[in-house]
């Protein structure tokens, strides 16, 4: 099993810690990712990083689709991957409808569809096999809309990426999911019961199946997000896990269209994510939090004493997922995990 560190910026300042990512690089994690919202990028602090580091890998979980154009992701990817000597992974996402529409000002459109057309043309540049030309409903290249000059031509990329280069995507709705297995390299599922695989690893398979078989769980990278906090009070462990559960079952989407309130009905939870989400969107937040099950906490994420982790992490080895992607901001969970784990 591979270990990866998650770096994620949200909130009103940029605060990485640099000293845990060098600690994680000399434990042996095999990368580090960083990600976005409505705030701080993903690109810029995995720059630094790269320029900190020399041996981790380094991703993006996620770049947000919606907020660049295909070509600009590969760009970006390319150029990281170039000045970090070959280090970089490009995870993307399709967010969600309140932030795509919200923030970026662009339509949701079809994500499935989007994901698709935003992989292929990726892969093309990467590749460099011919100039650069797709016709789809997302996405026209060179553009040949009302609006257009008629003086865009296909082009191919100056800089030369690297054609191998690992694409992930975000997904946990079944369709998402297929869509990971049929034109991705791995998945992150935002959350993951490693005793429940069959809500994410059927879907994922049917999507092998649509790429005619030159894909299996043995090639793919199922890397779920995984919260680790060590320390004896339990309770006090679990807080921070029920916080963030609570704000995106009950507000990481409107009623009725929330992808991670029905992924947590998959999960067996469907009692619990409807009145963690009336309580979220009625601004109960501190009761919604104190809905969240103990049992939802300690499925998909390892807190509590040293000795509770080590008996847990045996779930995660027996489990479908190959890499897990912690969010840590301890010492000695990123130690503990290694430990246990590498």
């Amino acid at each position: 099993m591979r270990l990866g560190l998650l770096v994620g910026q949200f909130g009103p300042d940029i605060r990485i810690d640099y000293d845990l990512i060098l600690e994680a690089e000399r434990l042996g994690y095999s990368s580090v990712w960083t990600s976005e919202a409505y705030g701080c990028d993903a690109v810029v602090p995995l720059a630094v990083i790269a320029a900190k580091t020399t041996r981790i890998g380094l991703g993006t979980a996620i770049m947000q689709m919606p907020a660049r154009s295909p070509a600009m992701a590969a760009m970006t990817a390319m150029t990281l991957d170039r000045l970090s000597g070959g280090r970089f992974t490009l995870g993307i996402g399709p967010s969600g409808p309140q932030v795509v529409e919200g923030w970026h000002g662009v339509a949701y459109g079809r994500p499935i569809t989007r994901t698709r057309e935003y992989v292929s043309i990726v892969r093309k540049i990467l590749a460099r096999e011919d100039r650069l030309e797709h016709h789809g409903y997302h996405y026209q290249i060179p553009y040949t809309g009302e609006d257009s000059t008629g003086l865009g031509k296909p082009l191919k990329s100056i800089l030369h990426g690297r054609a191998d280069m690992k694409i992930y995507t975000a997904a946990i709705t079944p369709k998402g999911l297929a869509c990971s297995g049929e034109v991705a390299d791995g998945v992150f599922p935002v959350w993951m019961d490693p005793g429940k695989p069959e809500a994410l690893v059927p879907y994922i398979e049917e999507g092998f199946s649509k790429s005619g078989g030159a894909r299996s769980m043995c090639d793919f990278d199922l890397a779920p997000f995984v919260t680790c906090i060590v320390g004896d009070d339990l309770d006090s462990c679990r807080m921070p896990v029920k916080g963030m559960l609570s704000l995106y079952i009950g507000g990481m989407g409107a009623r009725g269209k929330n992808f991670y309130t029905d992924y947590v009905k998959r999960l067996g939870y469907e009692e619990a994510a409807l009145k963690i989400q009336d309580l979220y969107l009625d601004g109960k937040k501190t009761d919604a939090m104190a809905a969240v099950p103990d049992e939802l906490v300690d499925s998909v994420s390892l807190v509590g004493s040293r000795d509770r982790i080590a008996a847990r992490i045996q779930a995660w080895q027996d489990s479908p997922a190959t890499t897990l992607l912690l969010g840590a901001q301890q010492s000695e969970a990123i130690q503990l995990l290694a430990e246990l784990a590498l």
